[in-house]
């Protein structure tokens, strides 16, 4: 546990000596591609009244000046899968971005998908040794919490305070400085497989490049998509990928849970490529291109040219109706919504006040997705697309890219976490998302 909390120590720190010299990588690790920003941060003011720029998520102290993508090898259920391939492929984004950004950069966030995310919910309680809580009372309260035992080959990715009371008065964002006696927390402790961190962490080395920090995919896409009402009254984000779907739940601007499903748009590429008996590349383009979940009466005539290259000439004549593309669209699509329906039932999602879900990723591109969504999740649903933020290209603004611009901001502001406090070191730190709803509850 205390190598950990060091790394990601040594690993803030790094964050903030890239920022200060000016230019960081943001990396998004994804199953079907892999996203590659460059960032450039200025003085706060430098921004402030450019256009369509708002305070939101501290938008004014970057710039994105060098983007690019690639098809993502190598990667498997939003992990690593074959190192070369996807070696291969980050060195290819990251020189495309710098090429365009026109600077070198060694430092790099990245985010990861996948990684079977849990989710704890823990709470401290110390008494305030002076008269007014002060940083080191921060770090005594957040060594307090009783950490569970998740296991030898799991790891933290994110461990944050996202409640305080003092006293009586809980749903304090930061008590420093308060007068009182008992200072109380709620933290969201968030572990991943081990061995899914340390691929990254190595497939990064390889590349050359300094592992800056790292970031739950589906935090970063709820951090990006869910605007700021749905962030502080209970919402989530369904970041729809190609190999996972990510599921990250907020309230009062923390998340306070996320879990991710190993299934996603590729999953539906691959019925349709073993229905149709096409090639993959063949079904991602019918899937784009006439790829539904609603059949009407007008799908049953609409007919699809397959295409195909085998020589075979009826085989490569042959058409399908978009009616029977929907049939073998839909099941999957269903089943993938289902396992997130249930998902968020067992984390308690019902409790919360607002209920609002976000579907934001590549795959929540398929046309009347929302319409499915909200029949099977039962709540408000709406497509989500990420925040503008400055110098962010038009090819990048779609709701593929909502982790990488949820990185963007992660990189930009990041929340209060467990490493930020110099904790006791005798005292390094399962409970669910129940109690951090009932909290929220009584404090509402």
């Amino acid at each position: 546990m205390t190598d950990l909390y060091q790394r990601q120590r040594a690993m803030r720190n790094m964050r903030q000596a890239a920022m200060q010299r000016g230019v960081i990588v943001i990396l998004d690790i994804g199953t079907s591609k892999i996203g590659c920003l460059v960032l450039r941060f200025d003085g706060p003011d430098r921004f402030k009244d450019a256009d369509g720029v708002g305070s939101m998520a501290g938008q004014s102290s970057f710039r994105v000046i060098g983007a690019a993508t690639t098809r993502s090898r190598g990667v498997r259920f939003g992990e690593i899968d074959a190192m070369q391939e996807t070696e291969r492929a980050i060195r290819t984004a990251v020189q495309a971005a710098q090429k365009m950004a026109q600077v070198r950069v060694d430092h790099v966030i990245a985010c990861l998908a996948g990684a079977r995310p849990r989710s704890y919910g823990l709470d401290g309680e110390v008494g305030i040794e002076g008269s007014f809580v002060s940083e080191a009372d921060v770090g005594r309260v957040l060594a307090a919490c009783e950490v569970p035992d998740y296991g030898e080959d799991r790891e933290v990715m994110h461990a944050q305070p996202i409640n305080f009371a003092l006293d009586h008065r809980s749903g304090l964002a930061d008590p420093r400085g308060q007068i009182g006696h008992k200072l109380t927390t709620d933290m969201h402790l968030l572990t991943v497989d081990a061995a899914a961190v340390q691929n990254i962490l190595y497939c990064i080395k390889r590349c050359d490049l300094e592992l800056a920090g790292v970031a739950s995919s589906a935090y970063a896409a709820g951090i990006s998509s869910l605007v700021e009402d749905e962030q502080e009254l209970g919402s989530a984000c369904i970041d729809l990928g190609g190999g996972s779907t990510g599921i990250s739940v907020f309230i009062k601007k923390h998340m306070i849970y996320a879990d991710s499903v190993r299934m996603g748009g590729d999953h539906v590429t691959s019925d349709i490529s073993m229905g149709l008996q096409v090639p993959t590349a063949t079904a991602e383009r019918i899937k784009t291109f006439y790829g539904g979940v609603f059949a009407t009466g007008m799908d049953d005539r609409e007919m699809i040219e397959i295409g195909g290259d085998t020589g075979d000439w009826e085989h490569d004549r042959r058409t399908v109706s978009r009616a029977e593309l929907i049939g073998i669209m839909r099941p999957r699509v269903e089943e993938i919504l289902e396992e997130v329906r249930s998902r968020l039932d067992a984390a308690g999602f019902e409790h919360l006040p607002s209920q609002q879900i976000v579907l934001t990723g590549g795959a929540s591109q398929i046309p009347g997705l929302d319409g499915l969504a909200s029949k099977i999740l039962g709540q408000q649903v709406r497509l989500g697309r990420p925040l503008r933020v400055q110098g962010l290209p038009q090819a990048a603004t779609g709701p593929a890219f909502a982790s990488a611009v949820g990185l963007c901001l992660f990189a930009a502001n990041p929340q209060d976490e467990w490493w930020d406090f110099d904790i006791p070191a005798e005292r390094y730190p399962a409970r669910s998302l129940k109690r951090a709803v009932r909290w929220f509850r009584d404090n509402w």
